[in-house]
């Protein structure tokens, strides 16, 4: 385990502590989100650059608001389909149960 020690403006630390921020558990929570967010924004980087090597040519906006809008159809219909199958499970004993 390593202990740190950090310098905050009086006013930061006082919001940051009346804020809950300061436990362990907290600052540990808060590490761990900035370092996934580190690793994903040069994952998108190294992304761009084999798109870029690769030729593909950059999509527009309304393409790109195309294909959000297809992929959060596809996940509503997916958990529709799971919601409905969770309502089957429910209605319909299974065999060979009580």
């Amino acid at each position: 385990m390593t202990t740190i020690q950090i310098d905050l403006p009086d006013a930061m630390a006082l919001a940051a502590r009346d804020a809950g921020l300061l436990t362990p558990q907290a600052l540990q929570r808060l590490l761990t989100d900035a370092l996934e967010r580190q690793q994903a924004a040069r994952e998108l980087l190294q992304l761009a650059d084999r798109v870029a090597a690769a030729g593909i040519p950059p999509m527009s906006m309304e393409e790109i608001n195309a294909e959000v809008k297809a992929a959060r159809a596809e996940r509503r219909a997916e958990l529709a389909r799971q919601a409905e199958l969770s309502e089957q499970e429910r209605r319909e004993p299974r065999a060979g149960g009580h």
